[in-house]
């Protein structure tokens, strides 16, 4: 099992989620979340003073797949996330030793 968290731009989420859902995926945790990578923010105007806004506002999403899926959860959240400008996400992958669904009791594969 793998755990993908991915920061997208936030408009996108209804895209993401609808093209996840699409595959197979039936979990999604959002976050709204706020930061900054290579394009380390932007100066907006606010009454006639500018000012720097460092931190942009993003979304993280938090998805659960099982092994065999995982290479077309990734490729759809980068496709369906992708505008083609900077500040577009990230998306990080990592490996879950167990997953265990509070109500049932049912672990790893059979609780996502």
């Amino acid at each position: 099992m793998k755990k993908i968290e991915a920061i997208i731009k936030p408009f996108k989420l209804d895209e993401v989620k609808e093209a996840l859902g699409s595959i197979g995926v039936q979990g999604l945790t959002v976050t709204e979340v706020k930061g900054f990578g290579r394009q380390k923010g932007h100066t907006e105007l606010y009454r006639g003073a500018e000012y720097q806004v460092d931190f942009l506002p993003k979304l993280k999403l938090e998805v659960v797949v099982a092994n065999d899926i995982l290479d077309r959860a990734v490729e759809t959240i980068q496709e369906s996330a992708n505008t083609g400008k900077i500040g577009d996400g990230k998306i990080f992958v990592s490996s879950l030793e167990d997953v265990i669904r509070i109500r049932t009791s049912e672990r790893g594969e059979a609780a996502i």
